[in-house]
């Protein structure tokens, strides 16, 4: 047989094989799946309607954020308030100090956690399981609980109202040290053996071998701290009191009605709190992806 006539014969057995049928779906499912978009939707939009009233009120006068609050479009457009957060309120005072702390928590917050993580996943030492407990017992106390003590140890200390006082106490989270301890818990012993072999201590152990392979758990963790120190109020509120040391949160919080003006504000506390929310929105959508494949290192391993 040559080869045309080769090519012809698997041409015609390509013809006569049956061609795979589409899957129907019957009309019980599909209103099934309708429902389900539909109901889904709705608590989207639940979700996301208070969000999208902050944006439309930023825009508004003061008596029509007063008059109609649940509008989401202003009868009137003012960029009033925006011009005011940048002529009137010290927002760019706010802003450096928010992107300094955050800077520095974060940074803290996945090098910390991480090393904490992967001495409790992997490191055999007295009173393991003792530590272990007591991080989750930190984590199942309400944060609220703890500041009256973390005030009285700043003002003992000599660090309350100062950037130490603000970044010391939050550069460690118990949740952070926990994905992470779980996330090296899940890369096989034996990816470190070969290091281990050649020479390599636990520490150039964690940094070369191990913490490359947990990318996905340090991206998470990166975005939770972002996120975290960020939008960080409670603390800030108890460590500080000069208004100089004033963040983005503290700072809009400060925005109350008969302080900067007449009237009740909401224009521009909205305005402000919109424009918070961009860094923390930018890096979630930068980083979305790699925070879905949590598996991505285990399975490298």
């Amino acid at each position: 047989m040559t080869t045309t006539e080769a090519a012809a014969a698997v041409a015609t057995q390509r013809e006569r094989a049956p061609r795979p049928r589409k899957r129907m779906i019957s009309a019980g499912a599909r209103a099934t799946m309708i429902l389900t978009y539909v109901i889904l939707g709705l608590l989207a939009l639940i979700y996301i309607y208070p969000f999208l009233i902050s944006v439309g009120s930023s825009f508004k006068t003061d008596a029509d954020a007063t008059q109609n609050p649940l509008n989401l479009l202003p009868e009137t457009w003012s960029f009033a308030a925006y011009e005011r957060l940048f002529t009137t309120v010290p927002l760019l005072q706010w802003t450096a100090n928010s992107a300094l702390i955050t800077i520095i928590v974060t940074a803290c917050r996945v090098f910390f956690d991480s090393l904490a993580g992967y001495a409790l996943s992997r490191l055999k030492w007295r009173g393991q399981t003792i530590v272990f407990a007591g991080l989750i017992a930190v984590m199942a106390v309400p944060n609220v609980v703890l500041l009256i003590p973390r005030f009285l140890i700043l003002k003992q200390l000599g660090l309350y109202d100062s950037f130490a006082g603000m970044i010391i106490p939050i550069i460690i989270d118990a949740a952070g040290i926990f994905i992470m301890k779980q996330f090296f818990e899940s890369i096989p012993v034996s990816v470190e053996e070969a290091a281990r072999i050649d020479g390599a201590g636990v520490f150039r152990t964690y940094w070369s071998i191990v913490l490359p392979m947990a990318r996905p758990a340090l991206i998470t963790l990166f975005i939770l701290s972002f996120q975290g120190s960020w939008n960080e109020f409670s603390h800030f509120l108890i460590s500080r009191q000069s208004a100089d040391l004033n963040t983005l949160t503290t700072g809009v919080a400060s925005l109350t009605s008969g302080q900067l003006g007449s009237g009740n504000q909401y224009p521009l506390q909205l305005a402000a709190a919109v424009l918070m929310s961009i860094p923390v929105a930018v890096i979630f959508f930068v980083f979305q992806k790699r925070i879905l494949s949590t598996s991505e290192g285990g399975e490298k391993g």
